[in-house]
């Protein structure tokens, strides 16, 4: 193991640059109204603006009135025009493992059929696999706390072990897509249990992924030193990988995945950059968040079933006294959502069968509670511009949780999943060419004189 670097302590002259760097940064709000300009690139309801055309992921949180206006409905989505409520039905009614279907309409754009899937999935299984060498000299060496952060280096170290990564041609991008999507759970697992090895003193245990195993049997059998599961657990980390493969080309990590495409670069890049995305706490790791403040919950409010006590918690949350005191309710609300979420809608009644699983209906019941009750309190504290409701992290992070899965494996498994639609998205975006992609800034500077540095003040 390569020796730690220390870091380096902030000292007071870091201090005052900071100050002088804040002096002559910070923008005056009333400006951004001023020009009219999309923060977040999202009106004041929280609609996106238009910055593409895509065929793969559509979110519906609006309907459009005869006059031309809109307003909020339940929320849905769709992949490639399947209402993935509908795929999911589908997938659960033949009683088989769902997210390499889903994958491939992603990618392709069509359902394949039986013969086509069986080719898909044993394309896959033979693709599941990484050189020896890069578990020893990449993902052993300096392992990181962070499991994004070590996911994003061996997605990065991939590039030199392929001699046609700066080939951006669509067969090639495809074949490098696809052996990514294949990969990424052993990176993250293989990540992890290097992790524990260096910081935690746990012993290395590396079970190879299994060709007949789905991605979501691969996960759990790869990850547990026994590699045993039950079929529900299986099942429902299969439906979070669904749930989470694609959310069309305007969040945050797509719209990433998007950009840095048009500029021509390699696929291990691009995807390094997505994954940055994906990493922040306002969008992948906010269902560790989730987590963290039910475990705080859990300590501060006595009654679960009681609905005042709950109440008083979470207008502590908003009010900055409570958890991280960030005035968050985390979980709930969506950035395009407003009644609902069809991903924790559909998420919820499998969270309730594996809670009664892993007797864990007690913690259940509070989620609901919280689910029912934060929206009212959001209401009657905030001024709302549109609905709030349970977004898919706030039932997700539970999720994992009865899968004993590590924390530091949440995010981790939200890449898993949304590789299939950067994937998708990449090929898009090279198949119908454009310019760069390249928004405007509005600069709000006064031009000034240049001053000898003699003098300067």
């Amino acid at each position: 193991m390569k020796e730690k670097i220390v870091p380096v302590e902030v000292t007071a002259e870091m201090m005052n640059m900071l100050e002088i760097c804040k002096r002559n940064k910070t923008i005056n709000p009333d400006l951004y109204a001023k020009y009219d300009v999309k923060r977040g690139l999202r009106d004041i309801n929280g609609k996106g603006v238009l910055a593409g055309l895509t065929e793969i992921g559509e979110i519906h949180a609006y309907d459009t009135l005869p006059d031309g206006s809109s307003k909020p409905c339940d929320g849905k989505l769709y992949y490639h025009g399947y209402n993935v409520e509908d795929l999911i039905q589908g997938i659960i009614k033949d009683k088989r493992f769902g997210f390499e279907e889903v994958t491939y309409l992603l990618m392709f754009g069509e359902l394949p059929s039986e013969k086509q899937l069986n080719i898909f999935t044993d394309t896959l299984a033979a693709l599941r696999t990484i050189p020896p060498s890069f578990v020893r000299d990449i993902i052993m060496q300096a392992p990181s706390k962070d499991m994004m952060n070590a996911l994003s280096r061996s997605v990065l170290t991939l590039y030199a072990y392929d001699d046609k990564a700066d080939d951006i041609s669509l067969p090639n991008v495809l074949r490098q897509c696809l052996q990514l999507i294949a990969q990424f759970p052993l990176l993250a697992v293989y990540g992890y249990q290097a992790f524990r090895y260096y910081h935690e003193n746990d012993s290395f245990i590396v079970h190879a992924p299994k060709a007949e195993l789905s991605t979501a049997e691969n996960i759990l059998h790869m990850l547990r030193r026994d590699s045993s599961y039950t079929e529900l657990e299986a099942k429902i980390l299969d439906l979070a990988l669904i749930l989470h493969a694609e959310h069309g080309g305007g969040n945050n990590s797509t719209f990433t995945t998007h950009v840095v495409t048009s500029t021509g670069t390699d696929t291990y890049s691009t995807i390094a950059a997505s994954l940055g995305a994906l990493k922040g706490p306002k969008h992948g790791g906010a269902n560790i968040k989730v987590t963290q403040m039910f475990e705080d919950m859990k300590k501060n409010v006595k009654n679960w079933n009681d609905d005042k006590e709950i109440e008083q918690y979470l207008s502590d949350l908003l009010n900055k006294k409570a958890f991280d005191r960030a005035g968050l309710i985390y979980g709930m609300g969506h950035a395009v959502y407003s009644l609902s979420d069809p991903r924790a809608n559909v998420f919820k009644s499998f969270v309730e069968n594996l809670s009664k699983e892993k007797g864990r209906e007690d913690e259940f019941n509070l989620y609901s509670r919280v689910e029912r009750l934060a929206p009212q309190v959001i209401a009657s504290e905030r001024k709302m511009y549109k609905g709030v409701s349970a977004n898919v992290d706030f039932y997700s992070g539970f999720v994992y949780s009865m899968l004993d899965l590590p924390m530091e494996l949440y995010t981790p498994m939200f890449a898993i999943a949304r590789i299939s639609g950067w994937s998708a998205h990449r090929i898009e975006e090279l198949v119908n060419p454009g310019k760069i992609i390249r928004p405007s800034y509005k600069t709000v500077a006064e031009h000034k004189k240049y001053v000898p540095i003699s003098e300067r003040k």
